[in-house]
C-alpha cells in the first residue's frame, strides 16, 4: 500500500485507485452471486505439500506466478497505489510512480540486486515524495525525501527500511514491494495456514473482470470465522489473464456486526505496468539528476 513531521522521511510503498478503475465499489469485497522480513521476501518451498487442501488451487497458481516473474519480468515500471489499515485507522489512497528492478542469482551470487524506486504522485500532501532503495548498497538504507510542503524545509535522510521511523504509519517495510513479494507472501500465508490443518476456507475463482481496462480473473478466499493465525475474512487476488501475475490484491477484515460490510484491511493496485523496459543501476542511483535527493 500519511507522513507528519516525525515520520516526513518514512516513505515507503506497497499499494489503489479511484473505484471507478476497478469492477468492485471500494469498500465492497465482490460476491459470489456477482462474479461470472528479511530484506528479500523467501518463500519457504515452492512445491505443493499435502495434497487436497482448499488451499491447494491458490497455491498452485500462485507458484505458477512466481515462475513467471523469476523467468521472464526482469524490471517494470507502474503505477502502484496502495490503502492499508494502520493501529485501525483506514488511510488515504496513495498513488506513486514505482520502478522495480527484480533480484537476479545466478549460480548462488546476486548479480542484480532488487531496487527500488518511488515518486509519489498523490495526494497533494506528499506529492514530490521520493524514496529509493537498492539491496546491499549504502549499508542496506533506503533514501527519502518528504513532499508537499513539508517537503521544502526538510532534509533528505538514509533510513533503515523496517526501522520504528521508516515503518510509522505502514504496514510493511519497503523491501516486501513488488510483484515477487506478493506473491511470495501470498505462498507463505498458504503454506502456513495448510501446517496448522485448518480446511474451514473457501476458494474459488471468477472470470471477467478488469483492472484500468484489463481483463483478469479473481482469485477469492474466504474464511467463514475467525480463529487462530486467521489474518482476513476475504481476500481477493486479481490476475492479469494476459501476462498470469497478480496486479491487485485486497484483504477484508470480519465485520464487527452482522449485516455490516467487511472492513478494508489493505489493498494494493499495480496499473500501466511495463515489463522489461531496461532499467539499469542510473535508475537507482541517488546521484541521477532526474530524482531531487540532496
Amino acid at each position: 500500500m500519511k507522513w507528519i513531521l516525525v515520520s516526513a522521511c518514512a516513505l515507503l510503498a506497497l499499494l489503489l485507485a479511484p473505484s471507478s478503475m476497478f469492477l468492485l465499489a471500494e469498500d465492497a469485497p465482490i460476491s459470489r452471486d456477482h462474479l461470472s522480513e528479511p530484506l528479500m521476501r523467501v518463500a519457504r518451498s515452492t512445491s505443493p505439500t499435502v495434497p487436497s487442501h482448499p488451499l491447494d488451487p491458490a497455491l498452485d497458481l500462485a507458484r505458477q506466478g512466481l515462475a513467471t516473474i523469476r523467468n521472464d519480468i526482469r524490471d517494470y515500471t507502474c503505477t502502484l497505489v496502495k490503502r492499508e489499515r494502520v493501529n485501525g485507522r483506514l488511510g488515504d489512497y496513495e498513488y506513486m510512480f514505482t520502478k522495480i528492478r527484480n533480484r537476479q542469482v545466478v549460480d548462488g551470487r546476486v548479480v542484480t540486486p532488487f531496487s527500488v524506486y518511488m515518486y509519489f504522485l498523490r495526494p497533494s500532501n506528499v506529492q514530490g515524495r521520493e524514496v529509493l532503495f537498492v539491496e546491499g548498497q549504502n549499508d542496506n538504507k533506503m533514501i527519502a525525501r518528504e513532499g508537499g510542503t513539508a517537503g521544502k524545509y526538510l532534509p533528505t535522510v538514509w533510513l533503515r527500511p523496517n526501522g520504528i521511523i521508516a515503518m510509522r504509519g505502514q504496514l510493511y517495510p519497503i523491501t516486501d514491494v513488488g510483484l515477487e513479494n506478493l506473491v511470495l507472501k501470498l505462498i507463505e500465508r498458504g503454506e502456513q495456514e495448510k501446517r496448522s490443518g485448518n480446511t474451514n476456507v473457501e476458494v474459488s475463482f471468477h472470470q471477467n473482470a478488469r483492472i484500468n481496462g484489463r481483463p483478469c480473473t479473481i482469485l477469492q478466499i474466504q474464511y467463514n470465522e475467525p480463529g487462530p493465525n486467521i489474518e482476513f475474512h476475504l481476500a481477493q487476488v486479481f490476475i492479469d489473464d494476459e501476462h498470469q501475475v497478480p496486479v491487485r490484491y485486497v484483504a477484508y477484515g470480519f465485520p464487527e456486526r452482522p449485516g455490516e460490510k467487511p472492513p478494508v484491511l489493505e489493498e494494493y493496485t499495480y496499473l500501466n505496468l511495463k515489463f522489461n523496459v531496461g532499467l539499469t543501476d542510473r535508475d537507482f542511483d541517488v546521484t541521477n539528476p532526474e530524482y531531487r535527493f540532496r
